[in-house]
């Protein structure tokens, strides 16, 4: 066969072109029959056991839940938020006989990823954000602790949330004209000008001081949906605070040394960047409260089984659930006897494949972007599976090898095992408990969620078509 210049330009540049595919619904897809592993298939049996999340440790998050949903599959889920708002400085000065002319809590939308900003409807629903003030200052950081609050309301937003909308506000100068300007997405709830007032213009040199004499005095703000003004499906939104876009925004008046009158702009952020102990920073003094009722719903039923579970009771179904929700435990229970069965093998490729069970999730509630999988050790703390720890400290490819994100062409997400499946063979490993949940798609947990709302309702091992399956090829040995 003979090639032109022209024939062999077109070749490269179509090889460019599919070698630099991005596209996440890739990942998992079939391989090439022509570089497929070879080896005889055993498709190895997996039975579920759907479990209750304990708390999450909200602390140092990246990203922080607020809103209230009504999932017909499950149930209601509500998130609010504490946070301890700090002195921009210490003796902050508001000057002579400051007047307060607005106070606005200023929160911003993430912007770390367009998938995990917000889940949910932006649509139809309305949303209704009440603000209080904390009865306590914030010390206690599980998703399910609950966060005392003085029930005076200082503050409201009603109206439908734009995530991705950046808008437009006056920026005040000193002794200059308010100038317009573009700032990220934002929600932006006025406070109750005399509390303010009182609380911290009133309270002088002397009440911001310290970070700690401010936070003794002022406690903090609580934001929550109220249910009762919010309308729709609903959603849980995410804000970041590690930056300077999340703030409670003072405007005054004080009187000058020639006897007029300045209008002065300061903001008090929300949280504080402090050392993590690994060389970098997380924000300090937010917190999350969630909470799920799954009250009249499939997954209380699941949940309702006494444990341990009966192994033989298997459901078509099993559910994964964001928020510190629910997740799903799985047991392989061939894999015991796999080398009396089939003799001594080397696993030459290991996959789980978890299949969608409902037939077409959709907006506002679609399938999680992406599931994390991993396992307990003997002290029945999370571990990462082995092949996570090789994958993940692959610079070429990284975790997505590992898998784990969600195929929306064959509805299915598949996680590559194939070292964790030939140390539970050989016994080199012991299955204390593998599980599945939902994780942030940018961040890869094996703790509880408190970054990702998302669900899924995945097939479980009882059903014919859609089950969760563990396919090993494998080659025997001597």
């Amino acid at each position: 066969m003979k090639f032109t210049k022209q024939d062999l330009l077109t070749l490269l540049i179509s090889l460019f072109l599919f070698a630099s595919c991005k596209n996440p619904d890739g990942v998992g897809l079939d391989v090439d029959p022509n570089t497929a592993i070879t080896g005889t298939l055993v498709v190895s049996p997996v039975t579920t056991q759907l479990v209750k999340e304990t708390a999450a440790n909200t602390s140092g998050l990246n990203r922080y839940p607020l809103g209230y949903m009504t999932d017909p599959v499950f149930g209601k889920t509500e998130a609010g938020i504490a946070m301890t708002v700090y002195p921009v400085s210490n003796s902050y000065d508001f000057g002579t006989a400051p007047q307060l002319d607005s106070a606005v809590l200023v929160l911003k939308f993430d912007e770390s990823s367009t998938v995990t900003k917000f889940y949910g409807d932006t649509t139809n629903s309305k949303y209704s954000i009440d603000v209080f003030q904390l009865a306590n200052k914030v010390t206690s950081y599980q998703s399910s602790d609950v966060q005392a609050i003085n029930n005076t309301l200082l503050g409201n937003f009603t109206g439908k949330l734009a995530p991705n909308t950046k808008t437009k506000v006056y920026d005040i100068v000193t002794g200059k004209a308010d100038t317009l300007k573009t700032v990220p997405a934002q929600i932006r709830i006025p406070l109750n000008k005399a509390f303010i007032q009182n609380a911290i213009l009133n309270q002088g040199t002397a009440g911001t001081s310290t970070d700690t004499k401010f936070i003794e005095s002022f406690k903090g703000l609580y934001a929550q949906i109220s249910k009762t003004s919010s309308t729709g499906a609903g959603g849980i939104a995410f804000f970041n605070f590690s930056g300077t876009d999340s703030y409670l925004q003072l405007v005054w008046k004080k009187t000058n040394t020639s006897n007029g009158v300045d209008t002065a702009t300061v903001n008090f952020p929300i949280g504080k960047l402090v050392s993590n102990g690994n060389g970098g920073s997380a924000i300090s003094g937010v917190a999350a409260n969630i909470k799920h009722d799954y009250t009249g719903t499939e997954v209380q039923k699941q949940i309702d089984v006494p444990t341990p579970a009966d192994p033989t009771q298997q459901y078509s179904v099993t559910y994964l659930q964001g928020l510190a929700g629910v997740k799903t435990k799985l047991k392989f229970p061939e894999l015991t006897n796999f080398t009396s069965t089939y003799g001594k093998a080397v696993i030459n490729k290991a996959e789980l494949v978890v299949e969608i069970g409902e037939s077409a999730p959709a907006y506002p509630f679609n399938a999680a972007q992406r599931l994390s999988l991993y396992r307990w050790d003997i002290a029945q703390q999370p571990a990462y599976i082995p092949d996570y720890t090789t994958f993940s400290g692959n610079a070429s490819g990284g975790a997505a090898l590992f898998g784990g994100y969600f195929d929306s062409l064959k509805k299915r997400y598949i996680f590559i095992v194939t070292s964790y499946v030939q140390s539970l063979i050989d016994k080199n490993m012991e299955d204390y408990g593998t599980f599945l949940a939902p994780t942030s798609y940018t961040d890869f947990q094996n703790v509880p969620s408190a970054t990702s709302a998302e669900r899924s309702v995945i097939g479980a091992g009882s059903t014919t078509a859609n089950k969760i399956k563990l396919n090993i090829y494998y080659t025997k040995i001597n």
